[in-house]
């Protein structure tokens, strides 16, 4: 069977290896252009492209896929199935009409739960207990396809966005080697989804990682985890950003003010050095990141900054 493969972040490269390992014929695999970083401004390849180019696969970077140019290169490799995964662009109708059976999306949520850029950290926002993901049909909308299948994983305290995206990308991998013979052999009929059941995600800015301490300390535990690798989660010291990186929620009464730093050293319960009261309850720091230093232990920092706890953070 002729496939292509679109995706572009790491959490699309197992898909791609395991389709290569059973032996499907990849005949190209798109993914973003090259960026350029840093301040060399080096080149920089996506995840997807490195992947392909060990296997010594074709990679095409088409800026736009809705030039005729590109439709038709698309168009000449004669692929039977188009397999997405986080590609970074919307599929123009005539891109969807290629392949003999059809594009298939690997999405990171359980649709129609979560449709959009950002599935996995708004999962971990929202408190869900359940996220997972889906293999749908796509159509001209926006993750609003017909669903061939799905599969659940729980989301644990300590998931972080980073964290629950690889588990997602191993079961995503599982999953879309499993349904396109079924899906070939019409073995699978496609669910529609619930348009009263959906909900949207956005994409995740960096000001999505600045603390209002105003709000309840487990709101503000979930963004900590979502937000983490990226933007993070950030409040201001003595002029200098200060990450929170890992924490946990308290639901302890205080009198404190909204972004005051108070000693846990006592609290065996709490396993921190230093909380800071929310909106409602204290959030239990562990682990931090002061501006131009290396991330370390909550303890470790107030060794180093002793006049820390009874601060006031900005909370706006």
């Amino acid at each position: 069977m002729r496939v292509v493969f679109m995706g572009t972040p790491e959490f699309a490269v197992p898909s791609l290896e395991h389709l290569i390992l059973n032996q499907y014929q990849l005949v190209a695999v798109y993914t973003q252009p090259d960026k350029r970083a840093g301040r060399g401004q080096t080149l920089i390849f996506s995840p997807l492209k490195k992947t392909a180019l060990a296997w010594k696969l074709p990679v095409m970077q088409p800026a736009r896929l809705k030039s005729i140019e590109v439709v038709a290169e698309l168009a000449a490799l004669q692929p039977d199935i188009i397999v997405v995964a986080a590609f970074g662009q919307i599929l123009p109708p005539a891109v969807l009409d290629i392949p003999k059976y059809g594009c298939i999306n690997i999405h990171p949520s359980l649709l129609p739960r979560f449709r959009g850029a950002s599935p996995v950290a708004s999962a971990i926002m929202a408190g869900e207990e359940f996220t997972g993901v889906s293999i749908m049909l796509m159509d001209k909308g926006l993750d609003t396809g017909p669903v061939l299948t799905r599969a659940q994983i729980p989301v644990l305290a300590a998931d972080t966005t980073g964290v629950l995206t690889d588990k997602l990308s191993l079961l995503a991998a599982q999953l879309i080697q499993e349904v396109i013979p079924r899906w070939v052999r019409g073995e699978i009929t496609p669910q529609p989804q619930s348009q009263a059941e959906a909900t949207y995600s956005t994409t995740i800015s960096k000001a999505e990682g600045k603390i209002d301490w105003y709000l309840p300390a487990v709101a503000l535990w979930r963004r900590v985890r979502a937000c983490q690798p990226w933007p993070g989660s950030y409040t201001q010291w003595k002029g200098k950003q200060l990450k929170i990186i890992e924490a946990a929620p308290l639901f302890v009464e205080t009198a404190a003010d909204a972004g005051t730093v108070v000693s846990l050293i006592q609290d065996k319960k709490a396993k921190a050095a230093f909380g800071v009261v929310t909106g409602d309850g204290i959030l239990a720091v562990h682990k931090v990141q002061l501006e131009g230093k290396q991330s370390m232990s909550a303890t470790d920092f107030l060794r180093g900054q002793r006049q820390f706890v009874g601060e006031i953070l900005p909370v706006d």
